[in-house]
């Protein structure tokens, strides 16, 4: 299935899946009860997105300075980004499904899996490139 065609169905079930689980919910716990649990996850779930943003913020920052690639950092803050919509969506599902993006070690398993994949699909593209270079020390044409 092409992935426009699932994204499609994605965005059409959610909302309405979402909307069946806070009417549900509601008939059980009542309208107001449910209204103020969607405002206390998505707060809930700003303070811990903030708090771990940062912390993502800083390690990418160490890595750079360090001269390496921050690229599971690069990575855990799309997932962050990721959760931060999900948990600014009104309705259950998405803030279950944001909070498991905050989950430290659920998250670095994502980012072994894209990371694995990634790095599996540059190997198959690899390329020659032939070239000259002139040392800066020794003024020596090398080839």
């Amino acid at each position: 299935m092409p992935m426009f065609k699932i994204l499609f169905l994605l965005f059409l079930a959610t909302p309405l899946v979402e909307i069946y689980f806070l009417i549900q919910t509601g008939s059980y716990i009542g309208a107001l009860p449910t209204i103020l649990l969607c405002i206390l996850t998505a707060a809930t779930g700003a303070i811990l997105l903030r708090i771990q943003g940062i912390q993502t913020l800083f390690s990418a920052r160490q890595k750079l300075r360090q001269g390496e690639m921050p690229a599971d950092d690069l990575l855990g803050g799309l997932i962050l980004l990721i959760a931060g919509v999900l948990l600014l969506t009104p309705g259950f599902i998405t803030d279950a499904i944001g909070f498991l993006c905050l989950v430290p070690a659920l998250r670095s398993l994502l980012i072994l899996r894209l990371l694995r994949n990634a790095s599996i699909k540059v190997r198959s593209r690899s390329a020659i490139i032939e070239g000259e270079y002139w040392a800066d020390d020794h003024n020596k044409r090398i080839h």
